[in-house]
């Protein structure tokens, strides 16, 4: 929309994209609020976002090293000015809290075929030449035709024109014999013709006997690039976390689709391992005793009361609680690291905490705790959007905001000017964090950040029957004190990459650049041009590493803004949404404290829109019956007026003649279950 088609007033102006921002318009929009949801980038979602695999190289450009961020110009609005009003201006730098990108491929440039063409050509059409004469290969398929063929010319010399009839037909014969051959040489491909006695057989080459799996080029990854929906982000949804519980309440689950994660998977002794978390699991796992298994069963059925004994290990290292429990080293581990998700410095009541969390979520939707939506984390932001939209919302991507107009006397924003000079009028403003100057902003805190890293391989680190599994893999900290990854192995038919591929998140809490925290993880369960020993693993075809800003470590309070401004962090570095959508709520019960927040909306079939009137209460097949008995009447005077008449009273007797049977029938049987009873 164009800036002279936006309204001059509206009760709600929010920037930004984002999952947080994205759920106050919705919110907002649906109790009947005027929402105006500006983006000053070309994408939804912002720091959300998922990118095809050519749109993620073009997002790395922008954020290589060298690159200079994207700057509005400035321009002097002050003539927009009211009495009583200054204005306080927003960051003009198209900036994002990202640093530290880095990109490796470790595949071909182009396509094997293609490698083979450009390397032999000649080669190639001269075995094509000899293949289609009738010859073999160097191994010597055809020396026994030739052979043959010799000792025919030999015989007609000598024996005359008698044989030659005879060696006519013994030349065919051996013509359909060399083409025999010539198909069983296809078929071994290279094997050749059995030795002489004494003489050993070669042994076939494993890619001769086995099928060989075609390695996927760069080139194809981005010819397939639309098939590729990558997420800035990695995150998972709880089945009972907050973010499901939203879209089911307010119906914007209607917009998206969603897929189980079907394992949840440790990395321990150099080996990926599955954990045994749900009732079935238990008891299906290879990898624990019968003694096992019970205490396993015994724990997470105690786990869900509070007890006195974790009253007694509070302020204490949940690891110490495990131990007090009884459970071997094996227990300990799923346990800590894979249910709990936790350290070994993490208090007793933050890891039972979690546990009863994963614990309640199991079984909801499937085998695990978590859910994925289909076609990336992106999509959720630009649901809540589009429910936005239905509900009267106006959308402006590559529109941002310059300025604020601020009252003096009442500290509130009137108005704002946006990035093309148009005063627009507004009760209230929703900023993300990365359009308010550093000069606003609280320094009490220092900013965080999270190590991420992307990549495409060609398998799963763990392979099974299935090749449709979504993983969900812990692995602890090599070293004490440090920090875990949490490592999110995606499908093909999650819609987020494509046939033949694995689309794999890394995530963990910053201590130096991405790549110095992630690459040694990555090398562990992978195999790159620096791995050893690592024949059993997939390879890592593509990857990127970098850094982003976390958001649960950014002040959202005690900014230098008038009141009626709020601000929203980026994601943070949970594997749930419950960050997110709490900042939502609790900025919504700001602006409307009496309204219910994101309530159901109605069904398409439902809503009513002005200006719709009903021709008649019987609808159409009404009216059409209408018409036919109107067309009726005009052939025939007062007899069909009184058999329309005589015919209704027989309708009302019918009915009451059922509605009596109905309670006879009734009391027959109220009579018949006493009897019973006595």
């Amino acid at each position: 929309m164009a800036s002279e088609d936006l309204p001059s007033e509206f009760d709600v102006v929010i920037l930004g994209t984002g999952l947080a921002e994205s759920v106050v318009a919705a919110a907002c929009a649906r109790v009947g609020q005027r929402v105006l949801h500006l983006d000053r980038k070309s994408y939804y979602a912002g720091s959300w976002a998922s990118f095809t695999f050519n749109g993620l190289l073009s997002w790395i450009q922008e954020h290589t090293a060298g690159s200079q961020p994207e700057t509005e110009e400035l321009h002097d609005w002050s003539n927009l000015l009211e009495d009583g009003e200054e204005m306080i201006c927003l960051s003009n730098t198209n900036s994002a809290p990202f640093s530290n990108v880095q990109v490796y491929c470790y595949t071909s440039e182009k396509d094997e075929e293609e490698e083979d063409e450009a390397r032999s050509p000649e080669a190639l059409n001269t075995t094509e030449e000899e293949g289609g004469r009738g010859g073999g290969d160097e191994d010597g398929v055809t020396e026994p035709a030739e052979s043959h063929t010799a000792e025919l010319k030999e015989e007609e010399e000598e024996e005359g024109g008698e044989r030659r009839q005879e060696g006519a037909a013994d030349a065919q014969e051996e013509e359909r014999e060399e083409e025999q051959e010539e198909e069983q040489a296809i078929q071994t491909e290279g094997e050749g013709p059995e030795p002489e006695s004494g003489q050993p057989r070669p042994s076939a080459a494993p890619s001769q006997s086995e099928p060989v799996k075609k390695k996927i080029s760069y080139a194809q990854l981005l010819k397939e690039g639309r098939r590729f929906n990558i997420d800035l982000v990695s995150k998972l949804m709880y089945s009972r976390g907050s973010l499901v519980d939203l879209l089911i309440k307010s119906n914007v689950s209607r917009y998206a689709e969603f897929k189980n994660v079907t394992r949840i998977l440790t990395y321990r002794h150099g080996n990926v391992e599955q954990v045994p978390c749900s009732r079935a699991d238990v008891f299906a796992s290879r990898q624990l005793s019968v003694v096992e298994k019970r205490k396993l069963m015994r724990f997470l059925t105690s786990c869900l009361e509070e007890t006195q004994e974790e009253q007694a290990f509070a302020g204490r290292p949940y690891l110490e609680f495990l131990r007090d429990q009884q459970l071997g080293d094996n227990l300990q581990h799923f346990l800590l690291h894979s249910i709990a998700m936790a350290t070994e410095d993490t208090p007793t009541e933050e890891g039972l905490a979690s546990t009863r969390h994963f614990l309640r979520c199991l079984g909801r939707y499937g085998n695990t705790p978590f859910l994925f939506p289909l076609y990336g984390l992106g999509e959720i932001p630009q649901c809540f959007c589009r429910m936005c939209a239905v509900f009267g919302g106006i959308y402006c991507l590559r529109h941002s905001v310059h300025s604020l107009l601020v009252h003096k006397d009442t500290n509130r924003c009137k108005a704002v000017i946006d990035s093309r000079g148009q005063r627009i009028s507004c009760s209230h403003v929703v900023v993300e964090d990365g359009y308010v100057e550093a000069a606003r902003k609280p320094t009490a805190t220092p900013t965080r950040f999270l190590s991420r890293a992307v990549l495409i391989t060609d398998g799963s680190v763990l392979s099974s029957e299935s090749d449709q599994q979504v993983s969900l893999v812990t692995v602890p900290p090599s070293e004490a004190g440090g920090p875990s990854v949490r490592l999110v192995e995606l499908c093909p038919s999650t819609m987020t990459c494509m046939p033949g591929t694995y689309l794999v998140h890394l995530t963990c809490q910053s201590v130096s650049s991405a790549y110095q925290d992630l690459s040694p993880v990555v090398t562990r369960m992978f195999r790159t041009p620096e791995s050893h020993d690592q024949e059993g693993r997939p390879s890592v075809l593509w990857c990127l590493y970098f850094n982003m800003a976390d958001g649960s470590a950014v002040e959202v309070e005690g900014h230098d803004l008038p009141s009626n401004v709020y601000v929203c962090s980026g994601p943070d570095g949970g594997l749930g949404h419950q960050h997110a959508i709490g900042q939502a709520e609790a900025i919504f019960h700001k602006i409307l404290p009496e309204d219910e927040f994101c309530p159901p909306a109605p069904n398409p079939e439902d809503i009513i829109y002005d200006g719709e009137t009903c021709t008649s209460p019987l609808g159409e097949e009404g009216e059409e019956r209408g018409e036919e008995e109107g067309e009726g009447e005009g052939e025939g005077a007062g007899e069909e007026e009184g058999e329309g008449e005589g015919g209704e009273k027989e309708e009302k007797e019918q009915e009451e003649e059922e509605e009596e049977e109905e309670e006879r029938d009734g009391e027959v049987q109220e009579k018949q279950s006493l009897k019973s009873e006595e």
